[in-house]
């Protein structure tokens, strides 16, 4: 027998899977085209097992208030389904008093964040923190003596980022702050160009994996990928310094913005667990306790086990973008028995078409397609081994669930 109805699911969103790599826009200037920077950062993703597409609109000079007109840009927010966009502004603006930062950037870098926001749901926006002049801006001195120095103006860089990240509720990316720790650590480690501004090669990579270790929110130390003109031993001290300033403080620099940070503390009372959900930053809950049972969606729930054992118990924290953060735990269960129900491990086969998609299941069981916010589009009881057309209002991003497993599927002409 086949049914198809609709219903609104009401706190309930599924866990996300992106099933191809992760697309990164970046939005800048000369900082992030020279010694290509998105390549670099590719390179180290690659060599870590995580895949990604990157894009980049980098004319030299350009500023926010420029890219907040240009059609290039624009045009690149307006493609979409971005996991990530990093935007830099032009090197000199932010290290500028805090009045000048106040109108010559912030009103620019609001703009671009609405506009991303508008056209990319489940983005995270991401600050890149750029670093000092070598000897500091002589051309501004006059004007503003605190950038005459290489601290000064990377203290003003750092304030503004941070300020940046903070009013437009995104993650900051603090190049600059590596930049100056391996700086002062190792100042025989040439991270600028002769022109004492833009970035060495060796600079560059110290930005690429800074920016690795923010968006993946891993340790970037293991990296084997390293471009040519940067050294094995000089390689493995920016990996060194980046885990340290960024990997072991990341919700220094992700308190501002919407990435997730799952974390939960528990008790077991005889063969129920008992959850206390202290996670930051997210809206949903996806709660697997490891013994096969349906996911909970609960913030803190409670769950009786059937039968003794030892559990792995996962959270997955969704949050307002639609990023994630997991975390598991081992139980150990004593005193239950019975039976329980397994979930199944079959995923549909899908296709899409224009405002559709077709789904091929070799189990019987229920199929549920919402809308990023939410919302039920379908829900299906099908049939093992038959196939299925489901029609969307709208093409774009849609999530799916079957039978225990979750997902997110882009449904295009």
């Amino acid at each position: 027998m086949f049914r198809s109805i609709c219903i609104l699911v009401i706190g309930f969103l599924p866990h996300l899977i992106w099933a191809g790599p992760k697309r990164i826009l970046f939005i800048g200037n000369s900082y992030t085209y020279a010694n290509d920077l998105p390549g670099t950062f590719k390179g180290i993703a690659l060599s870590l097992g995580d895949t990604v597409y990157t894009s980049s609109v980098a004319p030299g000079g350009f500023t926010f208030n420029q890219h907040s007109t240009n059609t290039a840009t624009l045009d690149s927010i307006r493609l979409g389904n971005w996991d990530y966009v990093v935007l830099q502004e032009q090197s000199q603006i932010p290290a500028f008093s805090p009045a000048q930062v106040q109108n010559d950037c912030a009103p620019y870098a609001k703009r671009l964040s609405d506009s991303i926001r508008a056209h990319n749901p489940c983005a995270e926006i991401v600050f890149f923190m750029t670093w000092g002049r070598k000897n500091g801006d002589a051309s501004n001195c006059a004007n503003y003596p605190p950038i005459c120095t290489y601290a000064g103006m990377q203290q003003g860089l750092y304030n503004s980022y941070l300020m940046l990240s903070d009013s437009n509720q995104a993650t900051c990316s603090p190049v600059g702050a590596v930049w100056r720790v391996l700086r002062n650590a190792q100042p025989t480690i040439e991270l600028y160009s002769p022109d004492e501004s833009h970035p060495s090669v060796t600079g560059t990579y110290l930005a690429a994996c800074t920016f690795y270790s923010s968006l993946f929110r891993k340790p970037v130390i293991s990296s084997q990928y390293s471009p040519g003109g940067v050294g094995t031993s000089d390689g493995y001290t920016i990996r060194q310094t980046v885990d340290a300033v960024v990997f072991d403080s990341l919700e220094t620099w992700q308190m501002h913005g919407y990435l997730p940070k799952a974390q939960f503390t528990h008790n077991v009372v005889g063969a129920t667990v008992n959850i206390n959900n202290t996670s930051l930053r997210a809206t949903q809950y996806q709660w697997d306790f490891g013994d096969g049972t349906a996911i909970n969606t609960s913030v803190s729930p409670s769950h009786t086990y059937t039968n003794s054992g030892t559990y792995v118990v996962e959270l997955i924290a969704i949050g307002q973008t639609c990023q994630e953060a997991s975390i598991k735990d081992t139980l150990i269960i004593q005193g239950a028995s019975g039976i329980n129900n397994i979930k199944s491990t079959l995923a549909p086969v899908m296709a899409v078409g224009n405002q559709s998609v077709t789904a091929t299941f070799q189990e019987a069981g229920s199929w549920h397609l919402y809308s990023l916010q939410g919302q039920c589009i379908s829900l299906h009881q099908v049939e093992k081994g038959k196939t299925y057309t489901i029609q969307v209002p709208i093409n774009g991003m849609y999530l799916w669930q079957w039978n225990g497993q979750r997902g997110k599927i882009w449904i295009k002409e």
